[in-house]
């Protein structure tokens, strides 16, 4: 797919790897709604994206929503014609021990906090693509790609016990959805981003931040346009379906501990 031809949802757009993969595309030419839950983040990249040789266009968005996702999927749908990209980026994280026994007391993580990860991670991208994907089928589109946003935490990760879960789930149905749509002309491909500077990792300190570069082999820290460059592969590689690919700088979740 040509990236002229572009017209993406793309969501969690409020910043991070969402809002540099919306303003990638909006660099090429493409058309794209933005969505997310931050309004002020919404406001800043439509600021962000004046002048650019395509448009991007914003709207509040609550993935975990089936209410809002219909809605965010029909403005996109009548102000783009008819989306042919869904960028499946939005992701929380909420790290916790599944259990701990600081000061002689044991801790377990709790319920809620497992909930809600799942609900966003992977909840949110199977509302996203089932509503993409049926438009998509309805509306006679046959040349369209999903995107979705893994981790190399899918592996494991100590802390992570929600988080890899989700990511792990995700990739299960990248897989699962390729197969299931292709025979509509609909490619699924994954992007599993390791290490990434983005505002997740503002709370670091220099110390922490050294071990992390120094446990990747290629010595930095992956940069959002690093991860956006596989994304853009997917969408334009056309034989591509199914897969999900490692971003990481040679790095493993193992290595990192």
């Amino acid at each position: 797919m040509e990236l002229t031809a572009v017209r993406a949802i793309v969501t969690g757009a409020a910043g991070g790897l969402g809002g540099s993969f919306a303003l990638a595309l909006a660099r090429a030419g493409a058309r794209v709604a933005a969505g997310d839950t931050n309004a002020a983040g919404l406001r800043q990249l439509a600021a962000d994206a004046e002048g650019l040789a395509g448009e991007v266009l914003v709207s509040k968005l609550d993935i975990t929503d089936e209410v809002s996702v219909a809605a965010f999927a029909a403005l996109a749908a009548e102000r783009l014609g008819g989306a042919n990209v869904l960028i499946n980026s939005a992701g929380i994280a909420r790290d916790g021990l599944l259990l701990s026994d600081a000061a002689g007391a044991i801790q377990t993580l709790p319920l809620a906090q497992w909930r809600k990860v799942l609900e966003v991670n992977l909840t949110g991208q199977f509302l996203m693509i089932r509503e993409f994907a049926a438009r998509a089928v309805a509306a006679g589109i046959r040349d369209a790609v999903v995107v979705n946003l893994s981790s190399i935490a899918r592996a494991g990760n100590p802390g992570q016990s929600s988080y890899a879960a989700s990511k792990a789930g995700v990739d299960a149905c990248t897989r699962t959805w390729a197969l299931e749509l292709a025979r509509h002309g609909i490619r699924v491909g994954g992007v599993a981003p390791g290490v990434t500077d983005t505002g997740f990792l503002a709370g670091f300190s220099e110390q922490a931040l050294a071990r992390l570069r120094a446990a990747i082999p290629l010595g930095r820290l992956g940069r959002p346009e690093d991860v956006w460059e596989a994304v853009q592969f997917i969408l334009e590689c056309d034989f591509f379906t199914g897969r999900t690919v490692e971003v990481d700088g040679g790095a493993t979740m193992g290595i990192l501990q």
